[in-house]
Parts: C-alpha cells; sequence; structure tokens
C-alpha cells in the first residue's frame, strides 16, 4: 500500500449524506473493501471517512446499453478510466485540523505527490481532532490512511497516559486499534453478534485487557462456564483455550454454584456458593415468572405473604399445609388458590444445586470482599445453567452487591476521601435480553444498572445474540458496542439505537465476515471502525498473562491461593 498515491477524486457529496469519490484509472474497484478507511485531503483539513458503499459508473448511456464483448479486451482498457469507473462512498468521520498558530495551507502542486507528507500530524498537538462539521470541497484527493493516521486516531497501547488497549487491527492494515479502557468502563457496554461469530472469544479478550490494565474489577456470571477455566475452541478439530483464571492466577477467583460439575473440569480451588431462601425477594421471582408460569395472581398474593413473614416468606409458605393456608386467607385476606399454586411453583426452586433454607455464612459478602480487595471473580453454574437457575441467581447477586455499592459511592460522595471511593465494577451477563426486554426492565437490576450509567461505580458487559431483544432505552444507554456479524434487520437495527448518523453504517455491519471481524462504536473509540478482532491464542496468552498453571509447579500455584485466601479472611 502506498499512502503517498491517489485513489480518486471527491466528485460530489454532502455533510448528512456522505462523499461520492472517483475512483482514479489505475485504481482497482475490488480493492475497495466496505469498512477500509481512507484519508481526504481537503484544503484546511484532512478528513479521516470510513468506505461505506462501492458503486461501478458509466459517463454515457450507451456502453452499458452496449458492453463490449467479453473477449474485447483491448476496448475495455480504452474504457476503463474514461468510459467506465468505480466510484465509493465514504463517511467522514473526524477531521484533522491545524491549531491556532499552525494554521497553514498545504502545497497542493506536489507534481502528483500527496500533500501527507508536508501535512501528516506528528502528534494531538500538532493537529487537532475534531468532530465533522463541514466537507471537503470537490476533486480533493483520496489516499489510503496511514499508520500514523490510526495512530494519531485510535493512540496506541503504550500510551503512559491513558489505559489503551489493542482490541484488533483495520481489515486492511497491521496497526493496532485501541479502547481506552478507562472510557469503556465508565458506561455499560454490549458484545452482539449472532451464534458462532465469536462473541465469547471476544468477551474474554475483553476481560483480558481489563485486568492487565487494572481498569476496573470484573464480576462475571459465566453460564455456560466459558472465561474462568479452559474452554473448547470452535474448529473442526478439538482444541481448547485457556481461561481467566490460568491466564491471572492470582488475579481471577472462581465460585460456583455447581462444585461436582466444576471439580470435573479440573478447577483446583474454586469457592463454592449458596444462596438461602431469605435472599431472594418478589421482585427476583417476578423476573423468573415466565419461568415458573406464575399469574399476576400469584405474585400479588407472594407480596401479602412478604409483608407477613419478611425474609423468611419463603421458607414459611413451602412448609404451609392446606389447613395453615386456609387459615392464613381467612386472616390476611390472601387468595387460596393462587398461594397454592404459588406454593406448588416455588418448590421448583428447591430443585437448584445451589438453594438452601439457609445459608451458614453470607457468601455474597465473601464475593464482595474479593471484589474489595481487587480479585476479579467469575462465578460458573456448571449444570444449573438453565434460565429460571441463571436468572434468579445473577438477580439476588447483583441486587445485593449493587445495593453495597451505592453506600460506598454515598460514603465517597460525602467525605470526598480518594481511599473511599469504590473501585470501579463491570458485571458480565449472558442472554441479556431475557433481562432487559421491555416487559421486565423494569424488574430487574440490570436495567437500573445500565441507566445509571456510571452513577454508582458500577456498569454492565452485555453479551448477547439477540439486541432487538432489549428495550430501546437500555440500548440507547449501551456505552461502546461491539458487534460481529448480525443478519436479522431488526437486530442490525438495535445495535444503532441512539447513534447518530447509523444509517450509512448498517451496510458495513451486514457486510462483515462471520469470523473474527466486529464493528466497534461509541464511547470509547473516537469513531466507529471494523476490525479484525485480536486471536485469542498462544501468543495472546504469552503477551497478556500472568504465568500460567503450566509453567508454575503445584507447591507456587497453591501457596499462592492460601495467601490470598488468606489476605480475604477466608
Amino acid at each position: 500500500m502506498d499512502v503517498d498515491k491517489p485513489l480518486g477524486s471527491v466528485i460530489q457529496g454532502s455533510l448528512s449524506g456522505g462523499l461520492e469519490v472517483r475512483l482514479n484509472a489505475d485504481v482497482s474497484v475490488e480493492d475497495m473493501r466496505v469498512g477500509k478507511f481512507l484519508v481526504v485531503q481537503g484544503v484546511r483539513s484532512r478528513f479521516f471517512c470510513m468506505l461505506t458503499d462501492v458503486a461501478l459508473g458509466t459517463s454515457s448511456q450507451r456502453i452499458w446499453a452496449n458492453p463490449p464483448h467479453p473477449d474485447d479486451d483491448f476496448l475495455r482498457e480504452v474504457l476503463a478510466g474514461s468510459g467506465t469507473f468505480g466510484t465509493v462512498n465514504l463517511t467522514p468521520m473526524l477531521m484533522f485540523t491545524p491549531t491556532q498558530g499552525k494554521r497553514e495551507t498545504p502545497n497542493l502542486n506536489l507534481n502528483g505527490k500527496s500533500p501527507l507528507a508536508s501535512f501528516q500530524p506528528q502528534s494531538s498537538s500538532d493537529d487537532e481532532l475534531l468532530p465533522v462539521k463541514t466537507i471537503p470541497s470537490h476533486f480533493s484527493q483520496v489516499y489510503d490512511a496511514s499508520e500514523r493516521d490510526f495512530r494519531a486516531v485510535f493512540g496506541w497501547e503504550d500510551d503512559p497516559h491513558r489505559r489503551n488497549f489493542s482490541v484488533g487491527q483495520p481489515l486492511d492494515m497491521d496497526v493496532p486499534i485501541c479502547l481506552d479502557l478507562d472510557r469503556f468502563v465508565e458506561r455499560s457496554n454490549g458484545v452482539f453478534g449472532k451464534s458462532g461469530t465469536g462473541k465469547s472469544f471476544l468477551t474474554r479478550v475483553l476481560l483480558s485487557g481489563i485486568i492487565r490494565k487494572q481498569a476496573a474489577v470484573n464480576l462475571i456470571f459465566d453460564m455456560h462456564s466459558e472465561y474462568g477455566w479452559e474452554a473448547v475452541s470452535e474448529g473442526k478439530q478439538f482444541s481448547t483455550v485457556k481461561g481467566l483464571r490460568q491466564l491471572f492466577p492470582n488475579q481471577v477467583q472462581v465460585y460456583t454454584l455447581d462444585p461436582e460439575s466444576t471439580q470435573r473440569r479440573g478447577i483446583r480451588d474454586a469457592q463454592e456458593l449458596y444462596l438461602g431462601f431469605d435472599q431472594i425477594e418478589v421482585e427476583d421471582i417476578s423476573l423468573v415468572r415466565g419461568e415458573l408460569n406464575l399469574s399476576e395472581a400469584s405474585l400479588e398474593n407472594a407480596i401479602i405473604l412478604r409483608n407477613e413473614f419478611g425474609k423468611t416468606w419463603i421458607t414459611q409458605l413451602l412448609n404451609m399445609t392446606n389447613e395453615d393456608i386456609q387459615i392464613f386467607c381467612d386472616e390476611k385476606r390472601g387468595n387460596k388458590s393462587s398461594i397454592m399454586a404459588l406454593q406448588r411453583k416455588l418448590l421448583r426452586l428447591d430443585e437448584l444445586k445451589y438453594i438452601r433454607s439457609a445459608c451458614p455464612q453470607n457468601y455474597i459478602d465473601q464475593i464482595l470482599q474479593s471484589l474489595d480487595a481487587g480479585k476479579h471473580v467469575v462465578v460458573e453454574f456448571g449444570s444449573q445453567s438453565n434460565m429460571l437457575s441463571y436468572m434468579l441467581a445473577t438477580n439476588v447477586m447483583t441486587r445485593r452487591i449493587h445495593g453495597k455499592y451505592v453506600r460506598k459511592a454515598e460514603k465517597f460522595l460525602q467525605s470526598k476521601n480518594p481511599c473511599d471511593r469504590p473501585r470501579p465494577l463491570v458485571i458480565t451477563i449472558e442472554e441479556a435480553h431475557r433481562f432487559m426486554d421491555s416487559a421486565t426492565v423494569r424488574q430487574t437490576i440490570f436495567g437500573i444498572i445500565a441507566r445509571e450509567m456510571r452513577k454508582y461505580f458500577v456498569t454492565l458487559l452485555i453479551v448477547d445474540q439477540r439486541p432487538s431483544g432489549i428495550d430501546n432505552e437500555v440500548m440507547s444507554q449501551v456505552g461502546t458496542r461491539i458487534t460481529c456479524l448480525l443478519n436479522d434487520d431488526k437486530d442490525i437495527e438495535a445495535i444503532f439505537t441512539g447513534v447518530s448518523g447509523g444509517q450509512s453504517l448498517r451496510s458495513v455491519l451486514a457486510k462483515l465476515d462471520s469470523k473474527q471481524q466486529a464493528l466497534i462504536l461509541g464511547h470509547a473509540v473516537p469513531m466507529p471502525v471494523v476490525v479484525r478482532t485480536r486471536p485469542y491464542d498462544q501468543t495472546f496468552y504469552t503477551e497478556i498473562g500472568e504465568p500460567s498453571w503450566d509453567e508454575k509447579s503445584d507447591e507456587e500455584v497453591f501457596a499462592a491461593a492460601d495467601s490470598a485466601k488468606a489476605d480475604l479472611g477466608f
């Protein structure tokens, strides 16, 4: 790629509709791919643009009415560039404008050479990076974006002033595209894509970056046991990839709701986790009303039971006989049939492995102690990964952890003491549309967290294949959206909810490859960008992780684990 060689000229366009560029005769239209980045050199500014469409044009209708014979190479070469040509549509994303005192007009008469050499930004102190408020003039020259352009826009991973983390590369260059992790954890974020596009691998990359750069602590609800320990890699041949516990043995702790499954998978020191009936509230039951097939009348009677028995309302209900229920209904004006139906359906909770009548210790407080100590927590579900189990456990734990963070944040706001500032917490959930659809979003803690943004230092990392199932108000609050291939028009439309100028990016999203490509847009990047996602492989392990389990002796591993437990008071 020769960045000094012009590819074409701007022939028309508008700020809202983008720029139309006619390619030069020696530039093949087949080299122009949707998602590619180009630079347009204006008189005063340089415009960093994304290619959103490719088209063919002719100068006369007679040409397409009477095309040359397929064997007539001579006539095709005569017409190329004059009678027939390629055009591309560009969407300007950012503009480099010289700062005050450096606003010079570049010398455009360079005998066909690019003016980039005389107008290249050396750093952000030379050129100011601004939103696009205008467009270049007619016949402005278009060039391939250079490595220096990408660094000026997306930064570099070793920047000492920012927590930048590389998540991939542009489609046609080996230049890192970085997320600003400080901005990433400020708001709730989403990883979207249809099944099989690599969402789990991309999520592991993001979580590894947050851990490595210490941007926040993570609480990961691992529905399918993919993040804590090794998981099966996709492909024709069987292989596995490392989990976060293996990459960061001293920083990641695994809690399990199914100890037998966790032991079978070879995790050596996972902490068992139980929940008690006294921790489940009516709001939690309301969230899983679909899975339990509960009526509105049953939920209303659950409130009556809660008001009478307090935290022990479920235990009291399950121990009631028919006579007890009748007496209760006579005294409290409950509905017997609704309470009996509620009792019968809540018996399903007693079948969950992690549910106890009463817990001898508060395991949620243990998780909070781990998070306060800077440890990252993975909660594995094992065989308890059905939607009833997953939705109930995540809602119960998140509601209590969020309540603790609210109190910490209020204390910090009162004292203004940096020591009281809570560590930012990122909660990772899967199948998010089940928690955040329009019908249930008001009843789940996750909808509250998404709307609060960073008010209480708690944000979400949503992993989902059906973004159209998530409430529009919640989607509009998602700060950074990392989207793999989606085919459904409703899902594609949902990705651009609340995004200005999203119409031009729809074709880009629809044309992504099914593997290792993603469109990133939102708060953590200065502009939308299509990337080849960073591979989650042995090279990544070496670059990002601590010494792995395999590289340490068992004695060293267990000594580190015992030390971590002692620090947390276990």
